[in-house]
C-alpha cells in the first residue's frame, strides 16, 4: 500500500526524495513478503500480499486522493480482503 502511494507521490512530484521513498517502500514490502513465505505456501502468501496491496491502494486512494466511494467498489474491495483473510485461515 505504501509502495503504491509512493508511486503516486513520485508521479505527482518527481524528486530524489520521492524516488528514494518509492524504492524503500517496495523494498520493505518485498522483505515482508519473504518473511510471510517462511510460514505460508508461496502462492497463498503472494495472493494475500497482492490482495492487501490492491485493496489498501484503493482505500488510500479513496481517503487521500478523493477517488470514488461507490458502494459497489467498496463491496468488491471488501471481497478482496475477505478472500485474503480466508486464504490465510485455511493455509
Amino acid at each position: 500500500m505504501l509502495g503504491v502511494n509512493s508511486i503516486n507521490q513520485y508521479v505527482t512530484e518527481k524528486s530524489k526524495k520521492n524516488l528514494a521513498k518509492l524504492i524503500a517502500m517496495f523494498g520493505l514490502s518485498f522483505i515482508l513478503l519473504s518473511y510471510s513465505i517462511e510460514s505460508l505456501p508461496m502462492s497463498t502468501a503472494y495472493a494475500v500480499w497482492t490482495g492487501i496491496g490492491a485493496s489498501g491502494g484503493a482505500i488510500l486512494g479513496i481517503i487521500f486522493y478523493k477517488e470514488p466511494k461507490d458502494p459497489k467498489r467498496l463491496f468488491f474491495i471488501g471481497l478482496i480482503l475477505f478472500a485474503a483473510v480466508g486464504l490465510k485461515l485455511i493455509s
